[in-house]
Order: C-alpha cells, then structure tokens, then sequence
C-alpha cells in the first residue's frame, strides 16, 4: 500500500538561489533539517527532515524578478515542526542575530493547539 500525507513538498521561487541557499543552509542545521541533494547552478534546492519522512521544500530560481510581502496574495509564512521547544528558542535567537523582523518571542501559543510552542 502507497504512504499518503498531507503535502509531499512545496516548491518556492527565489531572485538568487545562491543566497537562497546561504540563508536556509545555516538555518536547516539549526532546525535539524538537512539538504538532501546537491544544488546545481540552476536549482532547484531542497530541504527535508533525515530519514526522507515529511514534507520537503524546494526551491527555485524565479526567472521573473517581483517583490514579496505577507500581506499581498500568496504565500504568508512557513512554518517547521521541531522536537523541542529549546530549537525554537535556538532559531529565535539565529533569526534575531541577522535582523529577522521578529512578531513574536517564543512562547506557548493555546489558540493553536495545546502543544503549539512557536516564535514568529
């Protein structure tokens, strides 16, 4: 019988790969996520939990430059399970160290469930 889920992967656009890759390579290692092939020039670059169990996340190189905000149609945020709430408090701190706009501190967060732990 096939495994099913909910999301297999989600691919994103980026203006420059390379940076793209600088930022969530340091990052992943932070969260415990790794790389799980080698980039080419032209992408795409993918992340995923060890082990290949969960959802990926790819990116691309957009060949059309545009502009992001969270507040416009399209993707709002990402947000990465992790196995405690130390990492969380361990990627506040990562993302606050390179001038992350930070809404939230760490802390519990009920209205999404009782075992939300977040920083945003």
């Amino acid at each position: 019988m096939k495994r099913t889920g909910f999301i297999d992967h989600v691919g994103i656009g980026v203006p420059d790969l390379a940076a793209t890759k600088d930022y969530y390579d340091d990052l992943m290692s932070v969260l415990g996520l790794r790389e799980w092939f080698a980039t080419t020039p032209g992408g795409p670059l993918n992340y995923g939990p060890d082990g290949a169990l969960g959802s990926q996340l790819f990116f691309y190189e957009a060949d059309d430059a545009g502009t992001y905000s969270r507040t416009q149609t399209g993707l709002h945020h990402l947000a990465f399970l992790v196995a405690s709430r130390a990492i969380v408090r361990e990627a506040h701190r990562w993302a606050s160290a390179r001038g992350a706009v930070i809404l939230d501190e760490p802390q519990e967060f009920p209205q999404y469930g009782e075992h939300c732990f977040a920083t945003y």
